[in-house]
């Protein structure tokens, strides 16, 4: 009962500021609220929907701000054991990234933030755990944590420039392009006039031509009357960002560099073709080729490698679905996401989830304007997860969930058109 009394308490608080921000009376709120006057203030600590939406509009707050502040209050810091420090919870945190326990990466990291006592220190936290949202594929939360840590002041340029390269390959994730050329840029022109140094500035400096690189390529695919210029802007950043990896694998004997490049190296496959300088059958055969996966999935390989082949299948889905016809699409698509779907499976990698779920439904709704029929486009239970999961994750698919589950024959096991 304390919980509800609670949520009450901070309810009839909320009414109050939205009476102080409109300058209205009580009366003038509840017709504004749709509400009679004398039960302005809801009994219960469990307000609906409808009331939590026309009390945002009337404070002019989120409604997901709305919600926060009547279940949690003012205060988000999370429990904190008695006892720990800034460093030990940084050390623990690396850790639950290296075993790829994300959820709990993220709580670390929450507590980082609030025992922090300098901006460096919460700038480092909030690091933490955008890499915990990424890890998640709840990029837009991982887009908060790393501008919260942007918004610290004296901050090492260091910091901010890792922030900074993150926060333009969230953007990119999120297929927001323009924003993530901007902010890839912004770094490569500070180390165009500062070179790199020490490890951790080299790895930065590779990753930021790696975001703009791949915000080309992925320009090229939507802006098709300057295909040719994005390419080739594309095709130098990911030569640079490709050779910059293999450099420092080689260096720190790191294969997981080598996975980061071995992406660069597919992505300048799929650029060359937008260029002409490659046949889309042959790249495809090439992109094909580059899989080196066993039959066993227990025998293939992990993290940066695993990640760079499903990006392979993507960019093979990407010049089929733009450049092939009829049977050669059909088959070079259905065999690059159906793999590219294993391995977000083994991965639990939702931007690659997101990727095939986007191309199948193009690839069927290209088919139904090539034919002028109305071809069914089934999903099973799993698809629709899937569906329900991307949506969340990923604004710019909203649209194309809502086609699909409005319009999809459900069925309980369908293969993927």
């Amino acid at each position: 009962m304390e919980g509800k009394t609670a949520r009450k308490e901070r309810l009839h608080e909320l009414i109050d500021l939205a009476c102080i921000h409109r300058g209205w009376s009580r009366a003038e709120l509840a017709r504004a609220l749709k509400r009679d006057p004398t039960k302005l203030y809801p009994e219960s600590g469990n307000p609906k929907m409808d009331f939590l939406i026309a009390l945002a509009d009337v404070i002019e707050w989120s409604i997901d701000d709305v919600a926060k502040f009547v279940s949690r209050g003012k205060s988000f810091a999370p429990e904190i054991a008695e006892g720990a420090e800034f460093e030990s919870l940084d050390r623990a945190a690396k850790q639950t990234h290296q075993r790829g326990e994300f959820a709990k990466m993220v709580e670390l990291a929450r507590q980082m933030y609030f025992v922090a006592k300098t901006p460096e220190e919460r700038a480092r936290a909030c690091n933490r755990e955008h890499g915990g949202w990424d890890g998640r594929g709840r990029y837009t939360k991982a887009l908060e944590a790393v501008c919260r840590g942007l918004r610290e002041e004296h901050i090492s340029t260091r910091r901010r420039l890792q922030l900074q390269t993150n926060l333009a390959n969230t953007h990119y994730t999120l297929w927001e392009l323009s924003s993530a050329h901007a902010h890839a840029h912004v770094v490569l022109e500070w180390y165009a006039a500062h070179p790199p140094g020490d490890v951790v500035d080299r790895k930065n400096h590779a990753f930021a031509f790696f975001v703009r690189g791949h915000t080309f390529r992925r320009r090229a695919l939507r802006d098709l009357e300057q295909t040719v210029q994005h390419c080739r802007q594309a095709r130098s950043d990911l030569e640079t960002a490709a050779r910059l990896y293999r450099e420092l694998s080689a260096e720190l004997n790191d294969e997981r560099l080598a996975g980061v490049a071995h992406t660069c190296e597919a992505g300048l496959i799929e650029v060359d073709v937008g260029l002409g300088l490659r046949e889309p059958p042959d790249a495809v055969d090439e992109l094909w080729g580059r899989l080196k996966l066993a039959d066993d999935e227990g025998d293939w390989p992990v993290g940066d490698w695993l990640e760079s082949y499903g990006w392979t299948c993507i960019m093979g889905a990407n010049i089929a679905l733009r450049y092939l016809t009829g049977r050669a699409q059909d088959r070079a698509l259905g065999k690059f996401t159906n793999k590219a779907l294993q391995i977000a499976d083994r991965l639990d990698n939702w931007a690659l989830r997101e990727r095939v779920l986007e191309m199948d439904f193009r690839l069927h709704k290209a088919q139904c304007e090539a034919t002028d029929l109305d071809l069914p486009y089934t999903i099973d239970h799993e698809d629709m997860r899937l569906i329900v999961g991307a949506m969340g994750r990923f604004p710019i698919f909203h649209e194309t969930g809502w086609e699909i589950l409005q319009t999809a024959k459900i069925v309980s096991d369908a293969r993927r058109n």
